[in-house]
């Protein structure tokens, strides 16, 4: 079944709700799709909104923090512009089921059980207060860990202190200072009146009435444009869908635990940088914090060292020495190890300007050193999904291979906690860019999909046969296909990566990694890698070429 909106003919296909439980009359809540770009999934209570499923990002509804992105959830948004439709529809493998919207306005998913004979739940929305629409009002924030749940938009404060302390949030927040660029500067010059600043906020379910800037490429222009943009009070860049930019008031925010989306609010610079004096308390205290617990440490350091007769030191610390030694004694390695102040430098402090992208190892940033050679710098957070063991197998790993189509290293950096990578920057960033982007796959004629489907294989072949190594990648797909300035590939991250010797044929391993939908089944089921497990990812990495279709969406 399809719920979904014609814009040209008028016609809605909605779910209903009955009455109540004994009385099928229509009630009045009805659950239907929205035509916008992209579209999202509305349950209203007559015609007032009352539950919001986030924006469609091509694989799923990004608002519904547990929802399945994977080929198998089976859920399918069809939108044709020049129809005017959009449709969404249910047909979820192995699945017997259906969709329905209950007399209170809770729209549910419910599966047939054969084991207990009965119809269970499967999910539900709205599940907590936070995912009724509007919780918080304008520029208010719901968490439902939170007590209490709402709060406002750092820079906003509530619009009635009264109603927010009774727990009325309806009305919302309002901005605490105005805005620079509406301030009437006739008076002024330009150079004393200060820009507005963009606050980040991590982990949101984004609001309500974005708009979608479709001649936007990335980040840093979607920032540009907004910031150029009076009007404009916060933006969004989802690499699955692109620039959303909001310009009326912040409606229906709510902050995730886990997932979730980076939401820019624009703020006054004041506000956004904080007070001077809020600035120097915070100084002051942290340094006094920090002061604290140095005295603590060395105390109680030197009381163990006194008790056991030998000195303590860091575990992270001499780890991080031991691999400095152990790589600088390595001759065949010329990687330059850089200390990680010249990285802040080259990076501008790790910005959100100079942010390439994010994965499960942690973030990559696009840096600039000292002689000028532009770089991207590949920063493994502390829960990175790249352990040790991979950070090293990498350093070592691909500074021994040299080959036109692998990407090439150009150095490291191993500070404290600090596991930091620095590659030749690529500007055009990953195949999947160009690939899944339904403008810029245009740019890929067959001749340029035929020659990078041959480079790939090229590299791929010297990794197997031709190196003084053998290696087995284990992790080829087309977010690890970088593309040079003339869109020549080169295949990245050896973190995952093997070296076989020379008579093996077959390796076990207990540890299954790499990235599902491109995983051979023997390797998949039984941990047995070898080079065809790669040739395997390869294939699939050709049909997605050719077909221009992601192997983890579901296509009719």
């Amino acid at each position: 079944m399809k719920i979904g909106v014609n814009v040209r003919t008028g016609v809605k296909k909605s779910l209903i709700s009955w009455r109540s439980d004994s009385d099928p009359f229509p009630g009045s809540f009805s659950t239907g799709m929205t035509s916008e770009t992209p579209p999202q999934a509305f349950t209203w209570n007559g015609s007032t909104p009352y539950w919001r499923s986030g924006q469609w990002d091509k694989s799923k509804f990004i608002g519904i923090s547990t929802m399945d992105q994977s080929y198998s959830s089976g859920f399918t948004v069809q939108q044709d512009t020049q129809q005017g439709t959009t449709n969404f529809s249910m047909n979820r493998y192995n699945f017997f089921g259906y969709m329905f919207i209950s007399p209170g306005g809770s729209l549910k998913i419910m599966y047939w059980d054969d084991g207990a004979k009965a119809w269970l739940m499967d999910w539900a929305a709205p599940n907590n207060t936070c995912e009724i629409y509007g919780t918080c009002g304008p520029f208010g924030v719901c968490n439902s860990l939170n007590s209490p749940i709402c709060r406002c938009i750092d820079g906003f404060v509530p619009k009635s202190n009264e109603e927010w302390n009774s727990g009325n949030w309806t009305r919302g927040c309002v901005r605490e200072m105005e805005l620079n660029c509406q301030k009437n500067t006739s008076t002024s010059t330009s150079t004393n009146v200060k820009k507005d600043a963009f606050w980040q906020m991590s982990q949101m379910k984004l609001p309500d009435s974005g708009n979608y800037i479709s001649d936007i490429g990335d980040e840093e222009e979607c920032e540009s444009w907004c910031g150029s943009n009076c009007s404009c009070l916060a933006y969004s860049y989802v690499s699955t869908i692109g620039c959303m930019v909001w310009s009326k008031d912040l409606i229906d925010l709510q902050e995730f635990p886990t997932d979730g989306e980076d939401l820019f609010v624009r703020v006054a610079h004041v506000k956004a940088g904080g007070s001077w004096h809020k600035a120097v308390i915070i100084s002051l205290s942290t340094i006094a914090g920090i002061m604290f617990f140095a005295v603590f440490v060395f105390v109680l350091c030197k009381w163990r060292a006194n008790k056991t007769g030998t000195p303590e030191k860091s575990t992270e610390l001499t780890q991080g020495n031991a691999w400095k030694k152990q790589l600088k004694q390595d001759d065949s390695l010329e990687l330059t190890l850089y200390s990680f102040d010249s990285i802040l430098l080259a990076t501008n402090k790790f910005s959100t300007t100079s942010k390439l992208g994010q994965g499960g190892f942690g973030s990559v940033y696009k840096g600039k050193l000292k002689d000028g050679k532009e770089v991207a710098v590949k920063r493994l957070s502390s829960t990175s999904a790249q352990g040790v063991e991979e950070f090293k197998n990498e350093i070592i790993l691909i500074s021994k291979l040299q080959h036109r189509n692998l990407v090439k290293l150009v150095g490291y950096c191993i500070e404290g906690e600090e596991k930091i990578l620095l590659y030749e920057y690529l500007s055009n960033k990953s195949l999947d860019t160009f690939l899944f982007d339904s403008r810029k796959k245009a740019e890929l004629d067959w001749g340029k999909r035929f020659q990078i489907i041959q480079e790939i294989a090229r590299g791929l072949l010297y990794l197997h046969r031709d190196s003084c190594l053998r290696v087995i990648h284990r992790d080829l797909k087309v977010s690890n296909i970088l593309l040079d300035e003339k869109m020549n590939p080169k295949i990245s991250d050896f973190g995952l990566a093997r070296m076989f010797e020379g008579t093996q044929v077959l390796v076990n391993t207990q540890k299954i990694v790499g990235t599902l939908g491109y995983m051979s089944p023997k390797y998949a089921m039984g941990g047995i890698f070898f080079e065809r497990s790669d040739v395997y990812s390869f294939g699939v990495l050709l049909l997605e070429i050719v077909s221009g279709k992601k192997n983890t969406s579901l296509y009719d």
